[in-house]
C-alpha cells in the first residue's frame, strides 16, 4: 500500500511538473519580467510564430513592410485556421481587427493580446469565441518607432520600463495618417483593412489629461457619424455588457477625457467624435464601428494591461454572442450609404459641440491649482484622495452640410489623387473621349498656409466659393459614381470644406501657385491703357493703396494687381479642378 501512495504522488508530481514547465513555456515575455517589462520587436515576433507553429487557429502574416525594412505582423485566429480573406465565409463569421502599438510608446495592447491569442488556442480558454468571430491582431503597427526604444520615450507614462517611440522613423505620426495615407505602414494597414472590411476594429492606446480612478477609457464613435442602427447598437447593448464585466472584474471604465479646458475636469468633457485621419473616424466613414482603449497612463503597467486584456474579451464575447446583428447593422448602413445621392442626401461634413443639459459624474482625485512662479502657468496638484464631480457633458451637433453629387470627375493628369481614391477601395469609370462637362466646382478665397508643419505638411485654411462652369476633361479622366459603399470616404477624401479633404492636407497646392508674372516695363504700359479704358481702376488703385500701406510701398504688388486684371491673368488660379456632377 505504501509502493502504491509513492508511486501516486510520484505520478501527481511528474504531472504536475510538466504542466508547470508547458505553462512556463507559454508565458510570454511581459509575464516573466514580472509585468513591468515588454518585448522588444524581434522578440514579439518569434513568440508571434510560436503561436502560429504550435496552434492550427492561427497563421502569421506579413502585411506589408516599414521603411527602415521591418515586417508587419499579421496573426489570424480562426476554428479553420484561415489564412486570408478568400477562405472566410462573410456571411459565417463577424471579422475583428485588434491593433496595438500604433504609437509604439503604448505596448499595453501588444502585452494583452498576445496573453488572450495564447490563452484561447494554448490554453483553451474561451475557445468557444471562436464559433462566430475571426480574430485580426496586430501586435506592433509603427514597427520602427518601436525599435526607438528607451527609458525615457514616456515622460507622463508609470511604465513599462522602456518602451517604444510615438512616431514612425520618418517622425510621422499614424494616427493621424487614415485617411491622406502618406506613409507606407498606412499603405498597408487601409490595403489590409479595405481587403478585410472588418466587421469591429479596436485600437489599444495609453492616455493622460487627469488624473482619475478609471484605469481605462473608450471612445466610441455613437454621436452622429454612424448609422442610427449602430449606434443604437453600441450605446444600447454593447456599452451596457462591457460597462458591467469591467465594474464586475474591479476595472471600472468611463468615456475617454476629452476636456473642454485640457487637465481641468470641472470644465466639462466632450462626447467623443474622431475625424477620418484617427482610427475610430476612418472606421466610421468606412460604415464599420470601433472601439478606442485609452489606459490611464499614471497606472502601473500591470493595472493597464490587465484592464486592456479585460476590455478586449469582454468585447470579443459580446461580438460573437451578437455577430449576426453586427454584421446586419453594417450591411444596412452599406445599403444606405450607397443611395444618398438617389435619395438627396444632405451629408453632414462637420460637427460642433453643444452644451447638453446632461451631468457626467467624474470619479477623479481632489486637486488644487496654483499659479507656477516657475512657468507662470496653471500647475495642477492632486492629492490621493478621491473625490466625485458632477461635470457638464458636451455633446455634438451638425454644423456643416453638403448635397452629395451624383458622381465626381477626376482629371486624368491628378495620378497622386486617382491613386489615394484607388487605396481607399473606391470605385471609378474611364471616360473613353476628351469630354466638356458642366460641373459644379469651387473657387477658392482667403487661402493662409499654416506658418508651421503638421505631420511633414503644410496645411492650409481657406474659403469656398460654389461655381458653375464648363471644364474640359481628357480621355482617361475618372467618373466617380457616388452609389458605392465608400460614397463617405469620397465625400471627405474630395469635399474641399471635409475636415481631412486632401486639399486641406495640401495635395493641391499647385493650383494656388502664380507661374507667369508680368515685367514691369510690359506692365506699366498695359496698366495705363487699362486706365484709359476704365478709369475707375485708378480710383480703386488709390483706395487699396491708402488702406494697405504694405501694398502701396511695393511696386511688384501694383504692377501684379494690374496683371492679375489684364486678360493675360491664369484663370484656373484657384479653381477646385476636380468637378461635381449634380445629376445623372
Amino acid at each position: 500500500m505504501r509502493l502504491i501512495y509513492i508511486i501516486f504522488f510520484f505520478l501527481i508530481s511528474l504531472i504536475s511538473r510538466v504542466l508547470l514547465a508547458q505553462s512556463n513555456e507559454w508565458l510570454t515575455f511581459y509575464e516573466k519580467s514580472g509585468f513591468i517589462e515588454t518585448p522588444r520587436y524581434q522578440e514579439t515576433i518569434e513568440y508571434s510564430k510560436k503561436l502560429a507553429d504550435h496552434s492550427p487557429l492561427i497563421t502569421y502574416h506579413s502585411f506589408g513592410s516599414s521603411p527602415q525594412g521591418r515586417d508587419l505582423p499579421l496573426l489570424i485566429l480562426s476554428k479553420s485556421g484561415i489564412t486570408s480573406i478568400e477562405e472566410i465565409d462573410h456571411n459565417d463569421k463577424a471579422i475583428v481587427l485588434i491593433q496595438a502599438c500604433i504609437h509604439a510608446g503604448e505596448s499595453d495592447g501588444k502585452d494583452a493580446g498576445l496573453m488572450l491569442l495564447r490563452d484561447i488556442v494554448i490554453h483553451k480558454i474561451n475557445l468557444e469565441l471562436l464559433e462566430n468571430i475571426v480574430i485580426l491582431f496586430v501586435p506592433i503597427f509603427n514597427v520602427d518607432g518601436h525599435e526607438r526604444f528607451g527609458p525615457y520615450n514616456r515622460i507622463n507614462q508609470n511604465g513599462p520600463s522602456e518602451m517604444g517611440w510615438r512616431a514612425t522613423a520618418q517622425q510621422l505620426n499614424l494616427n493621424r495618417d487614415y485617411l491622406k495615407a502618406d506613409t507606407p505602414e498606412m499603405q498597408a494597414m487601409i490595403s489590409l483593412y479595405q481587403s478585410w472590411m472588418p466587421d469591429f476594429y479596436i485600437d489599444c492606446h495609453v492616455t493622460d489629461g487627469a488624473d482619475y480612478i478609471y484605469p481605462l477609457t473608450y471612445g466610441l464613435q455613437m454621436h452622429g457619424n454612424l448609422s442610427q442602427g449602430q449606434s443604437d447598437w453600441i450605446k444600447s447593448k454593447y456599452l451596457p455588457f462591457v460597462e458591467s464585466n469591467m465594474k464586475s472584474s474591479v476595472n471600472p471604465i468611463a468615456p475617454y477625457m476629452d476636456f473642454v479646458q485640457w487637465h481641468n475636469p470641472k470644465n466639462g468633457i466632450k462626447a467623443y467624435m474622431e475625424t477620418p485621419r484617427y482610427s475610430g473616424g476612418y472606421a466610421a466613414i468606412n460604415n464599420r464601428p470601433a472601439l478606442l482603449i485609452e489606459t490611464h497612463m499614471l497606472k502601473n503597467y500591470r493595472t493597464r494591461v490587465t484592464a486592456t486584456y479585460n476590455m478586449l474579451l469582454y468585447s470579443l464575447q459580446f461580438i460573437a454572442s451578437q455577430s449576426d446583428q453586427l454584421k446586419h447593422n453594417n450591411l444596412k448602413a452599406d445599403e444606405e450609404t450607397k443611395y444618398m445621392s438617389a435619395n438627396n442626401t444632405k451629408y453632414i461634413l462637420t460637427y460642433a459641440t453643444e452644451k447638453a443639459n446632461e451631468v457626467f459624474n467624474y470619479e477623479g482625485y481632489k486637486y488644487t491649482i496654483e499659479k507656477s512662479s516657475l512657468s507662470g502657468g496653471d500647475w495642477y496638484q492632486y492629492s490621493n484622495d478621491p473625490e466625485t464631480f458632477s461635470i457638464d457633458y458636451y455633446s455634438w451637433i451638425p454644423k456643416l452640410s453638403v448635397e452629395v453629387p451624383y458622381a465626381y470627375i477626376i482629371p486624368v493628369e491628378f495620378t497622386a489623387i486617382i491613386n489615394k481614391l484607388k487605396l481607399h477601395n473606391v470605385k471609378m469609370t474611364g471616360i473613353d473621349n476628351d469630354t466638356t462637362v458642366l460641373v459644379e466646382t469651387f473657387q477658392f478665397e482667403n487661402v493662409t498656409w499654416k506658418p508651421k508643419p503638421f505631420e511633414g505638411r503644410i496645411m492650409l485654411d481657406y474659403e469656398v466659393r460654389p461655381i458653375t462652369k464648363k471644364m474640359i476633361f481628357l480621355k482617361g479622366s475618372l467618373i466617380i459614381d457616388m452609389n458605392q459603399r465608400a460614397a463617405q470616404v469620397i465625400m471627405h477624401l474630395l469635399e474641399p470644406m471635409a475636415p481631412d479633404a486632401l486639399v486641406r492636407w495640401g495635395f493641391f497646392n499647385s493650383i494656388f501657385e502664380q507661374k507667369e508674372y508680368a515685367e514691369s516695363y510690359v506692365i506699366e504700359k498695359i496698366a495705363r491703357e487699362m486706365i484709359d479704358q476704365n478709369p475707375e481702376l485708378l480710383i480703386e488703385l488709390e483706395e487699396l493703396k491708402n488702406n494697405d500701406a504694405t501694398f502701396a510701398s511695393n511696386p511688384y504688388a501694383v504692377w501684379n494687381w494690374f496683371y492679375q486684371k489684364s486678360p493675360y491673368w491664369d484663370s484656373n488660379i484657384g479653381i477646385y479642378p476636380i468637378g461635381r456632377i449634380m445629376k445623372k
